[in-house]
């Protein structure tokens, strides 16, 4: 077994590695998604909604430095190209959407796809020992859900 610099298996770092990077792909997406609906926004909710997504979009971009840092010091190479992201991405693109209700649908179900890549990423890098990856992907896990509930709580609907 051949380890790297920091001490973990190689063969598991460069798999954690294709998995940030997907992880990377989709947090830029979703990031973008924000941006549009944080512009797009229109009706009688905007001023909540317009302030909520900016938080959001904000979030997103720090998340996706970790994302692309964390790649780094496992290293690999952060895919930073919008083909290798919409090639990659699963996060649905939200395109031209204005009203509260679709635009807090697409917040959910972004945070879906991502939270299902977190949680594979959370696993292999429990099992990689890979705690600096673990940890993030647990503090991702924890944000994520509790904004899902909210955004949930807000069109009326339980998890």
């Amino acid at each position: 077994m051949s380890l790297n610099s920091l001490g973990l298996n190689t063969q598991k770092t460069n798999e954690l590695v294709i998995d940030l990077n997907n992880l990377l792909a989709n947090f830029q997406v979703y990031y973008q998604n924000l941006r549009g609906i944080h512009w797009n926004i229109r009706g009688k909710r905007f001023f909540d909604l317009h302030a909520k997504f900016e938080e959001l979009y904000n979030d997103a971009q720090v998340k996706v430095d970790e994302v692309a840092e964390r790649v780094l010091t496992l290293g690999g190479t952060p895919l930073h190209t919008f083909e290798d992201y919409v090639n990659a991405a699963k996060v649905p693109v939200g395109k031209d959407i204005h009203e509260d209700e679709k635009s807090v649908k697409l917040v959910i179900n972004s945070l879906t796809e991502l939270l299902k890549i977190e949680r594979v990423i959370l696993d292999k890098s429990d099992e990689a020992g890979d705690e600096g990856t673990n940890s993030m992907m647990s503090d991702f896990i924890t944000e994520q859900e509790k904004t899902v509930w909210m955004m949930k709580a807000w069109l009326g609907e339980k998890i």
